[in-house]
């Protein structure tokens, strides 16, 4: 395509983020007349578009088409979000039957028997079903939906450019609805308005008229794919739900000349054939060629072009956090110093208030509060019938905080959400522990996913704080490592069990482990003097054969065979690294097959499951990350990258003061915390 593109539409000069993605496609916006070697760019087939083609005609310039990819934001443009992607196309636009498009060629020609592409179709077919994503994701998933059993029949906005350059109009959509009843004797009609008419913007081609006894129109704000999931049959024109209908597993009837019809995958009635497509292909490929080999795909998070999968990840965490934010929350026990980042977490979509007491719904607490005032957690006996009757949903810490400490002020990467318990209460079932029984069988995606976090997370040494710190030369023999812990940390009050204090688990460690090389690490925090758990050093004398202080963890793991532990994350972080580990407690991670058990067991696991399907659940399903670089929802991995690199991760000014101050006061942290 030519580098340099020549606009007539002042929409390309507002828009930053069409700008950005062209010029980091290599090619550069200008006003003026085009010269040999130059290109005229458009959108679509917009009306705006005709200035372009007629400049286009008359300077015989490469026209070269923009139009969104089918993954755009949350709301319409129209709105003013940005797109993930686009559709850049030197060929026609994908919804104009009349010449082939890029979608199209690549459609017809490409081989699409690549194992690694198809394999990450197959997958993102799954993931968009699974987290209900489509072109435009801001809508309620707990919306009611019509009793399933129904032959689904999509409008569209009337005129809309995909309609009229497909080989359709009004008698197109006259037509779905009159062969939907025909063809299905008896059934229940529902039509489905597009979000633009339901919202007032445009009109479709269906009405109340249209309604009657069999036949009912649905504009409710649902979730695409749960809509299709209740259908018997799907009737469209040209609507992308029909591409969505194929990968729901349906043969949509289609009654124009979208990009998805030709390829033996549509129940084929418009009138105009189009003989120049009829290659047979799978779902798959067609997902190939329209989502992952098709599209430009941007990255806001790292602000380059990216690969389907990471648009598709950072899709997912934006949807996500808009999902679970927009009706805003009410806040309870939240240090001062932590509002900020809680804001950046679930402010952003929705209003967060902070309150001293905050009850009912939309009300969230911080997880170690709600244990203290006694409303929730740590009442129960660990059995199938435990239930968590506290409604607050409870807010802690994940897995990939920081580069530093909490009780430092460290802001966190990752916070979790938990409307059941929390992970380190195993008296009752928490989110996690639900996420852990459903992935234990993942999809092969999934499990290569979580693979490649396991690796990264390996290659570049993260851990949950990421100190540094050497780690003295250690002696010959099998080395077992001990990590300390907060001995008043709520997961020791609630899962430690008989073992809970450092004293405990040094004396049970050195009793199976006789002739070991115990290495005894004490809790950061406890170094800092900021928590209780100190072990004096004349009750280490037997117990541990060396004392390492102010060590890096991932340079501890690397150089020991094995760690004993009561729920430190220490063992999950042990389990990533091929270590074997010992539990005295229940941690969020034991009981799954995947440890060595000593403590009580916990009768609602007892499942044997790969470490990947623990890893995805705990790292990727579980938690929420939040980059600090572009403000913006995050993915595990973009997590890992910023810990590896420590980009964005100052503590600022402010907490490295407040920091200081508290050091000077450890003493009466118990007055503070």
């Amino acid at each position: 395509m030519p580098r340099r593109l020549f606009y007539y539409n002042a929409g390309f000069w507002r828009q930053k983020r069409l700008r950005r993605i062209l010029e980091l496609s290599g090619h550069e916006l200008r006003l003026g007349r085009p010269r040999e070697g130059d290109g005229v760019v458009v959108w679509g087939r917009s009306p705006y578009a005709k200035r372009g083609e007629a400049v286009a005609a008359r300077s015989a310039a490469p026209l070269v088409r923009l139009e969104d990819a089918f993954l755009r934001s949350l709301k319409p443009g129209r709105a003013g979000e940005p797109p993930q992607g686009l559709m850049i196309d030197g060929r026609g636009v994908h919804f104009d039957s009349s010449q082939p498009s890029e979608i199209e060629h690549i459609l017809a020609n490409t081989p699409l028997d690549d194992s690694a592409t198809l394999a990450i179709a197959k997958g993102g077919i799954e993931r968009l079903r699974e987290a209900h994503l489509t072109k435009y994701s801001g809508f309620d998933t707990n919306a009611p939906l019509p009793e399933a059993g129904y032959v689904l029949v999509i409008d569209q906005t009337r005129g809309d450019a995909s309609v009229t350059h497909g080989k359709a109009d009004a008698n197109a959509f006259r037509e779905a609805l009159y062969y939907a009843q025909e063809d299905n004797p008896g059934a229940r009609i529902v039509v489905k308005t597009h979000p633009e008419t339901a919202q007032g913007f445009r009109q479709g081609y269906f009405s109340s008229k249209d309604a009657n006894a069999r036949i009912t129109l649905f504009d409710a704000p649902v979730s695409p794919h749960a809509l299709l999931d209740g259908a018997i049959a799907v009737y469209t024109v040209s609507s992308q739900m029909g591409f969505e209908a194929i990968m729901a597993g349906h043969k949509p009837v289609v009654f124009g000349q979208p990009f998805y019809a030709g390829w033996g995958l549509t129940d084929d009635r418009c009138p105009h054939p189009l003989p120049r497509r009829g290659r047979a292909l799978t779902p798959a490929q067609l997902f190939a060629g329209a989502m992952v080999l098709a599209p430009t795909w941007y990255s806001a998070i790292d602000d380059k072009l990216c690969s389907f999968e990471q648009a598709l990840g950072e899709f997912e965490a934006n949807t996500r956090a808009w999902r679970e934010d927009h009706l805003g929350w009410k806040a309870a026990h939240m240090r001062l110093w932590k509002r900020k980042p809680l804001q950046q977490f679930f402010g952003q979509h929705g209003k967060l208030t902070f309150q001293d007491k905050a009850e009912g719904e939309r009300a969230m607490v911080w997880a170690g509060k709600a244990t203290d005032t006694g409303t929730g957690t740590g009442t129960g006996t660990g059995t199938n019938t435990d239930t968590n009757t506290d409604s607050r949903v409870r807010v802690e810490d994940g897995f990939l905080r920081s580069r530093g400490l909490g009780a430092k002020l460290t802001p966190p990467l990752s916070l979790v959400l938990d409307d059941m318990g929390i992970y380190y209460d195993p008296t009752f079932e928490s989110r996690l522990e639900l996420l852990i029984k459903t992935r234990a069988k993942l999809r092969p995606d999934q499990t290569l996913r979580a693979r490649k976090l396991i690796d990264e997370i390996t290659a570049k040494g993260v851990t949950k704080y990421n100190l540094e710190g050497a780690v003295p030369a250690l002696p010959e023999g099998r080395k077992l490592l001990v990590p300390g812990q907060v001995e008043d940390d709520a997961s020791i009050k609630l899962g430690a069990g008989d073992v809970n204090t450092n004293l405990k688990l040094l004396q049970a460690a050195r009793n199976a482990n006789p002739a070991a090389i115990i290495v005894f690490k004490p809790h950061p925090d406890v170094e800092a003097g900021l928590r209780q758990g100190t072990v004096p050093a004349d009750q280490l004398v037997g117990l541990a054969d060396v004392l390492v202080e102010n060590a890096s963890a991932e340079a501890l793991l690397a150089a020991v065979d094995e760690v004993w532990t009561m729920t430190s994350l220490l063992g999950f972080e042990a389990l990533l690294r091929g270590k074997k580990v010992t539990t005295t407690g229940r941690p969020f991670y034991a009981g799954w097959g995947l440890t060595t058990d000593k403590g009580a067991a916990c009768e609602r696991r007892g499942m044997h499951i790969q470490l990947e399907s623990l890893v995805h659940a705990a790292l990727i399903d579980y938690p929420r990350y939040h980059d600090p670089v572009s403000n913006l929802p995050c993915t595990a991995e973009t997590a890992v990258k910023r810990l590896a690199s420590g980009d964005g991760l100052s503590r600022g000014p402010v907490n490295k003061g407040l920091s200081k101050l508290q050091g000077l006061f450890a003493s009466y942290a118990h007055l503070w915390r």
